[in-house]
């Protein structure tokens, strides 16, 4: 863990945006194996991780934005940020239903849920990257931010599985559905190595950016996670949710 905590937070950030497009990778693969997913098991590993995602959206980024310093009030600039992260969330939604596709078709629908992940997946990486340029040189943080990608790691997972699926159904071969479902979780690394560098370089940045990356993930956890996995198995989603959030937390606390 020395070696990693010696690193730039952009180096550290990169390495575990890395693991997160894996992930998605992971995901994607099950294209080549499998016509289906057990539904109970992607339900429990999707609310797990919204768990873990919601748990580090607070002990993660906005305690640590509430403890930067500013020359704004900061419960001012909290506050702003959230709100800007989460409409940037709620905005691209709403863009994307209006989206001039032709309606009700499977080309309509593939290319919908395609560009809302790879939305989606911007403010994650942005998550990771400003979440490894905080705790920059402090192992207590860095075990943080990597327990919040692991979390986005974990969600990507099945999301990379729900990629990929729709548009081999669509008539792409499995090789370019998988291709393109990576595709849209590399947007990470970018996002993530310009999360760490803002964090970097412009510390007086830091909380808007702690803050809106928060209230990206938690109007991402909000639109897509929890009502995805409520949806069929509400006992199994439940207990994901509390025991993902109860694992961040205990990370963070007995670490922090």
């Amino acid at each position: 863990m020395e070696w990693f905590t010696e690193l730039s937070g952009v180096w550290q950030a990169l390495l575990a945006s890395g693991f997160t497009c894996l992930m998605t990778a992971l995901g994607a693969s099950l294209i080549f194996f499998s016509a289906k997913i057990n539904e109970k098991v992607l339900t429990a590993m999707v609310s797990g991780a919204a768990g873990i995602m919601i748990a580090a959206s607070f002990f993660s980024l906005l305690l640590p934005a509430i403890e930067c310093e500013s020359p704004l009030p900061v419960w001012a600039v909290v506050t702003v940020g959230f709100l800007l992260g989460g409409g940037f969330i709620v905005c691209g939604d709403v863009i994307l239903s209006r989206a001039v596709f032709r309606p009700d078709t499977a080309g309509h629908r593939s290319a919908l849920l395609y560009t809302a992940v790879t939305l989606h997946n911007i403010p994650e990486g942005m998550a990771v990257g400003v979440a490894f340029g905080a705790g920059m040189g402090d192992a207590a943080g860095a075990v943080a931010a990597w327990m919040l990608a692991v979390g986005i790691g974990i969600q990507n997972f099945p999301e990379g599985a729900c990629v990929a699926y729709p548009l081999k159904a669509r008539g792409f071969s499995a090789a370019k559905s998988f291709f393109l479902s990576v595709a849209s979780g590399m947007v990470e690394m970018f996002a993530a190595v310009f999360g760490a560098l803002a964090a970097e370089k412009a510390v007086g940045l830091m909380p808007w950016a702690l803050s809106f990356s928060a209230g990206a993930m938690i109007a991402v956890v909000c639109s897509e996670l929890i009502p995805d996995c409520f949806e069929k198995h509400k006992l199994v989603a439940t207990a994901g949710v509390v025991l993902g959030f109860s694992l961040m937390m205990l990370l963070d606390l007995a670490l922090g």
